[in-house]
Formats: C-alpha cells, structure tokens, sequence
C-alpha cells in the first residue's frame, strides 16, 4: 500500500446489514470498566503499563510482554488515582495523581507525581504535599503545579518539568527544572520570561522557547492573546505577538535536527501545522485542514518527524505528512491490514523496533497490538471490551448539514445493526460540555447500548463544541438557550426529513449540559420529543453562579460571565426550571449525591419546578456516593435499565430483562 494511497484512510460509516443478528449483550457487558486505559511499552520491550479503570480509582499496572502476565499493580491511597505516566527508563515509570470527579468530568490534578519500578520497588513521592522529613523539604509542594516536559530518553536518571506558580505566590511563572527520578531532586534550568507561560525545549533539551497566555486586556474584557519569546543565553526576545498580528503561534515538538514544529492559529479558522523559522518567526505551512482541527500527531519512532496529523469533521482522516519517512510506509501498511478502522502508534521501544499499535473504530471499542519491525508481524495483545463482540455493533453515520443560520454542523448517527435504517425510534443525546467538548466517530458505549435496543442515536456537534475551529467553539457562549439548541432541533429535524427517524417515536437523552438540553430543547420545539432523560444536569443557571466547583474558581466565574452574562432576566429565559410548565412531556432525571459540577440542588429543583407545573418526574434518581456521571458498575445497570424502560414506555420496546437484553 503505497504512503499517498493512505492520505485519508477511514471513509464514512455505512448502514448495517439487514441480517437477522442475535440477541444483544447484556447492559452490565457495556456499562462495565473498560480492561485498559492507555498502555505503554518499556524502552527495551520487556514491559507493558497500563492504567486500569476500578470505578472512582484508577490503578497503574505492568506486565511482561513476553507473557503478559502481571509484575506489579500500583494504587494510590486515599482514592487518589493514577493520572498520566510515562517510562523514564528501561525498569522505571513516572506518574501523577488525580482525583476523579465523575463520567462527565475531567480529573482533578492533585499536583503530587510518584516513581516506582516495573517490579514495584523503590517506589518513591517525587512532587507532594508537606514534608515526610527534615530532609526533603526541598520536594516539598506549596503552590506550585508541576508538568512533564521531557522523560530523555537518552538518561535514565533525569527528566524535565516544568513548575508553574499562580499569581498571587512570589515568584510567580514558569520555571524549568531537571528532576531526579529516584529521590526527587530538583535542578533549575531557567524561568519563563513572564507570569502565566509554558516552555519549550530545543533539540539540545535546553529551555528556547516559552509560549505565553492571556485572556483578558487592559479593561479586563475577554481577550485571548499569546505571545511567543526566544531564549538567548539568559535573554528572551519577543518572536510573535497575536496582537501585532493576529496569528497564534505553538511549538508543538524540537526534532533531532533543530526542526522546530509549531501550529498557527487566528483564532478563528482551524490551526495550520508547521515550521518555525526560529531567527525571524516565518511559519512554513505543512498542513491545515478548513473544516477541522487536527486531533492527533503522528510521530516517526525516533521522534525526528511529522509523519501524519489526524482531523476528525467527521470519520477520522489520517493524512502523511512526511511520505518519504520509512515510518509513514509502515503506518500506511498496517493501516491496510486494519481496514475500514483508525490506527495509531500507541509507544514504542526506545530504538522502534517494537510499537504499540491501538485500533479501533466505531464498532470496535479498542485493540491493542505489538508489532515487531524483525518479524514484520503484529501480535495480538488485549481488547478494551472483551465481552464485547464488534461484529455485533451498530455501525456509525458521519453527517453534516447547514443549519437555519447557514453554519455547517456535523454529527453522527448510529443506525441499530439488522435494522434496515428507516423511520426508526431515535433518541437525540446531546453531548456535555458545551464549550471544547465534541461527540466523534469512536465506539461510544452509551450510543452501541441504545442501539442494540433498536433506538437510533443521533448526536451533533452544535456550535461551541471543539474540533472545529476557534470562531465555531466561541459561536456557542451566550447561545445554551438559543443557536446550541437551534442546532439539536434542526439536527432533528434532518434525520425525519432523510427517513431515518419516525417523527412520532423521537425522545432525548443526556448528561451534563446533555442534561440541560434534553430539558430546553422540548421547551424550543413543542411537540418534536415525546420524552426527556436528564442525568447530571444543570437546569438553572442562577443556581450555577451560587453553587457547585465552577464559581469557587476566578476561572470558572470568568467562564460563567462569558457564557451566560450578567442579565437574571435571561438567566431565567435559559432555565429548564424555571420553564417547567413549558415541558409537556415525560421526564426522567438522574443525579449523583456527591456532584460538585452539577450539584444534585439542580436536579431537585427541576423536579419540584416540574411537579408544580403539574408534570412531575417518572422517576428521579439522586444515587447516594456518585459524583458527575456514576461509577459503580451496579449503579450504572440500575440507571440504564430504568432509561430503557422509560423510552419503550414511550417510543420503542426492548427485549426482557437484564442478562440476554437489558
């Protein structure tokens, strides 16, 4: 398979066989934990690390590869989890902790990093909180937050961090540091040029370039600027600023060579992929893609090259960028024998003999390969869903369509397997977020659920979601009541006019502002949807500036001015809750006792809201010990099983009870 062949490897999903499938797995086989989360290979191969998903806890586990039986599992006390880790040598690995706050929401980083062998000795706090002795104040972490710039690959002793401090400590800024990965030692490599920067290296792994943020000017409006610096012996100099010319420059990656790998961004359209001429700040194009961000790098194995980049409007596409790299023949090779399916360099060996290679598709939930350079082979190592058969799945339908305002929106829709996509039941599950977050083409298990049930889903990346564009992501502030669910609703309205749903057999899920929107989006649309599930959601936007983890944070009250302004008036327009009497349907809502995006006050008042309108719940559920999007597997069961009853009530019907259906 030639390298220019692969440009764009994944067409389109088609609709699924109208052959007769047999019954469907079971809900607990796809609420369950995935087997792995990300995964790893040692630099000399003996090693595979995972991280293991246990509900509200994340464990880091390692095997050997020869046999793939288990060396070591690493847990963290307090119910902290492991975050992100990387080999630092042959027999050691480097990582961090977070804290878990829900499905629906990102981890919390504590701050701490740890170390510890494959085999589970010397484990040792590298970065934390307090003392342990006189001894090592000097690991000690304040206010600082820490982040991982380079493992050197070439030295098992040392890696680079960088520590940031926030404003208000003395001494605030970035400033670089080598950081013994056996007892924590920190060596200073320099300061970024001001507060609020990021640095990176240059191929000698020295601190060059510090890229700089803010987002608000003089008046203190919103105002997103960067400005990227040199560093000269002890000097920076000014190499761009976004104010002189509108562009935004990143430094993405420092080759081998010096190459310097940056991304140029206006703001508005999606990031260009390029080079910086590092003396005069020339940006030289490689790639840039007019409807979608590029969502993955794919680098050579000895990490000199851009091989491909990866845009995701709809299907993933993989385009080479370097195709005389011998690593973009062997990716467009293995592409090949994965056909139909996104393939990736998961790791590598530290000389790239051997490569994790991960696959998986809309029907294939992950599959984890090892490839052998000497062989030429791919053997075969786990699967992320085993119980799971993805020839059993339903396919996926990447869409697009312009919307009533003339913007091009995006989405996907999955068409239940042996149906023959006709006037189907569907179910419209808007994604979280709304700002940044996205639904893609990936096996969703929530959507495969629904759909082996026999309900197509559809889901749309209205304005606001990322993947498209700095000017399509800042459409969406100001717009949760108004454009976000004119984009729902005339998604809706494109699957009954392309006959794929029964106009009359159409409900809404979702979780987060999914949860807000099945709520609003009845309200905008009378008498489109016969029902509503909301689950962790937010139905009053008073409430959000008073309660819950987003207004204890200058970040997240800055979040909330830009989104929904000032106005009480239209914070009332843009509540569920407080337009209950407008939501004519049957609502079922779902919350977590421990939620502190969403606190479960919101889920509480919509229901009382919508009982004294004289419509109240069919079910509400306000599960004890679960945050934003719950973890225990059993409750999980509990809450798709009563899901799937309340839509057969009014759309569809399923198969049974729990086991072969439910």
């Amino acid at each position: 398979m030639k390298p220019r062949l692969a440009a764009r490897l994944l067409a389109a999903g088609l609709l699924a066989s109208a052959t007769a499938t047999a019954a469907p797995a079971a809900i607990r086989d796809f609420v369950d934990h995935p087997a792995f989360g990300t995964a790893k290979i040692s630099p000399d191969g003996r090693y595979l690390a995972i991280t293991v998903d246990r509900g509200d806890q994340d464990v880091l586990t390692v095997m050997r590869t020869d046999s793939m039986e288990v060396a070591n599992v690493t847990q963290l006390p307090d119910k902290k989890s492991v975050g992100s880790f990387e080999w630092v040598g042959p027999e050691r690995l480097m990582f961090n902790a977070v804290r878990k706050m829900g499905g629906y929401a990102q981890p919390f980083n504590t701050g701490e990093w740890f170390a510890v062998n494959a085999d589970g000795s010397q484990p040792r706090p590298l970065i934390f909180y307090g003392t342990l002795d006189a001894t090592q104040r000097g690991k000690a972490l304040s206010s600082e937050r820490f982040r991982l710039v380079d493992t050197l690959r070439d030295d098992d002793q040392f890696v680079i961090m960088e520590a940031s401090s926030p404003r208000s400590s003395e001494g605030a800024g970035s400033e670089l540091f080598k950081v013994d990965v056996l007892n924590g030692r920190r060596l200073s490599m320099g300061r970024a040029p001001r507060e609020n920067c990021r640095i990176a290296l240059d191929q000698a792994k020295q601190a060059r370039f510090a890229v700089c943020y803010s987002s608000q000017n003089e008046d203190g409006e919103y105002d997103e600027r960067t400005e990227l610096y040199r560093r000269d012996g002890r000097d920076w100099t000014l190499v761009n600023a976004s104010t002189a010319g509108g562009r935004h420059l990143d430094i993405l990656h420092t080759a081998a060579d010096g190459t310097v790998f940056v991304t140029q961004d206006d703001g508005r359209a999606p990031a260009a992929v390029g080079t910086l001429d590092t003396a005069t700040g020339q940006f030289k194009p490689l790639f840039q893609d007019r409807q979608a961000e590029v969502s993955r790098y794919i680098w050579s194995t000895d990490e000199s090259a851009l091989v491909a980049v990866v845009t995701e409007a709809g299907a993933p596409a993989v385009t080479l960028v370097d195709e005389a790299h011998p690593d973009a023949e062997l990716y467009a090779s293995l592409a090949g024998a994965f056909g139909g399916q996104m393939v990736d360099f998961s790791s590598h060996t530290r000389d790239g003999r051997k490569i994790v290679v991960s696959v998986y598709s809309d029907t294939n939930p992950g599959e984890l390969y090892l490839y052998d350079r000497d062989t030429g082979k791919a053997s075969f190592l786990m699967k992320r869903r085993p119980k799971l058969d993805k020839d059993a799945m339903a396919a996926v339908k990447p869409f697009s369509f312009t919307a009533r305002d003339g913007k091009t929106i995006h989405g996907f829709l999955t068409i239940p397997r042996g149906s023959d996509g006709r006037n189907l039941p569907m179910i419209v599950n808007p994604h979280g977020g709304p700002i940044g977050p996205r639904d893609d083409w990936a096996f969703n298990q929530e959507a495969q659920l629904l759909a082996s049930r026999g309900y197509a889903v559809l889901q749309v990346n209205f304005r606001g979601s990322g993947g498209y564009g700095g000017a399509f992501r800042d459409a969406g502030h100001g717009q949760w009541g108004q454009g976000i669910q004119n984009d729902i609703i005339d998604a809706t309205q494109w699957a009954v006019r392309s006959g794929f749903a029964d106009r009359d057999r159409i409900c809404l899920y979702g979780g987060s502002f999914g949860g807000y929107s099945s709520l609003m989006a009845p309200i905008r649309a009378p008498g489109m949807f016969k029902c509503a599930f909301g689950y962790v959601g937010v139905y009053d936007v008073a409430m959000m500036f008073e309660k819950g983890d987003i207004p204890e944070r200058e970040s997240g009250q800055r979040f909330l001015r830009r989104t929904h302004g000032t106005d009480a008036k239209r914070w009332a327009e843009n509540s569920p809750a407080r337009r209950a009497a407008e939501v004519k349907i049957p609502v079922y809502l779902a919350a977590g006792a421990r939620d502190m995006r969403a606190p479960p006050e919101q889920t509480e008042l919509m229901a009382k809201a919508l009982t004294a309108a004289g419509n109240p719940p069919e079910g509400m559920v306000i599960q004890s010990g679960e945050m934003h999007g719950f973890y225990e597997v059993d409750n999980r069961v509990a809450l798709y099983t009563g899901m799937l009853a309340f839509f057969d009530r009014h759309i569809g019907q399923s198969t049974g009870a729990d086991g072969a259906a439910p």
